[in-house]
C-alpha cells in the first residue's frame, strides 16, 4: 500500500508542477523518476516518451501509466495516473468558474504570458535532453534531421514520422545485425 501511495503523491506533484504539456513535464519527471526515485533511467524515459507520442492520449498521462504499470502492475498504472491528472482536474474546474471574472486583468495577462515563455524554456530543454539522449550516431543523426525536415516542411503526421523511424531503426538492426 504504500507504494501506490508512494506513486500517487510523487506524480501529484508532478501534475501539480507540469505546465506546457508533456515535453515541458520532462526536466522534473527526470529528476523526480530518474534522479530521486530511481524508477527508470533516462533512457527509459525517451522511450516512454516515444511510445507516448504513438499512443492515443496526452503525453504526460501516458508516461505516468507506463511507470506506474512498471512499479506495481496494473493498479501501480492507475494510481500514477490518476495522481497525475487529479490537480489538473482541481486547477481547471477552479479556473473555469472564475475565468471569466479575471481574464481581462492586466496582471492576469501578465502572469499568462510569463508562464508561455517559463514553458517555452521548459520544452526547449527537454527537446535539448532528447536529442542527446536519442541521437546516439551518424543514423540517428541522420533520421534526426530526416524527421526534423518531414515535420517542418511538410504536413505528414508527426505519428506517421515517429513510427516510421521505428520502422527505419527495426529494418536497420534487422538488416544490419547492428544492436541498440
Amino acid at each position: 500500500m504504500k507504494k501506490y501511495w508512494e506513486l500517487f503523491i510523487t506524480f501529484a506533484k508532478l501534475g501539480l508542477f507540469t505546465f506546457g504539456g508533456g515535453y515541458a513535464m520532462l526536466p522534473l519527471l527526470e529528476s523526480e523518476i530518474v534522479d530521486k526515485k530511481k524508477w527508470a533511467t533516462y533512457d527509459e524515459i525517451t522511450d516512454y516518451y516515444a511510445i507516448g507520442q504513438c499512443t492515443p492520449g496526452i503525453i504526460a498521462v501516458n508516461v505516468s501509466t507506463f511507470i506506474g504499470y512498471y512499479q506495481k502492475g496494473i493498479l501501480g498504472g492507475f494510481v500514477a495516473t490518476f495522481g497525475f491528472v487529479v490537480p489538473s482536474l482541481i486547477i481547471i474546474i477552479l479556473i473555469a468558474a472564475f475565468i471569466q471574472n479575471f481574464a481581462s486583468l492586466a496582471i492576469v495577462q501578465h502572469a499568462l504570458n510569463g508562464l508561455r515563455v517559463g514553458v517555452c524554456v521548459l520544452v526547449l530543454s527537454s527537446v535539448w535532453k532528447l536529442i542527446r539522449n536519442g541521437v546516439k550516431d551518424g543514423f540517428g543523426a541522420a533520421m534526426f534531421l530526416y524527421a526534423l525536415i518531414l515535420s517542418v516542411l511538410t504536413d505528414v503526421s508527426v505519428v506517421l514520422i515517429v513510427v516510421g523511424a521505428g520502422l527505419f531503426g527495426f529494418l536497420r538492426y534487422k538488416l544490419g545485425g547492428k544492436k541498440a
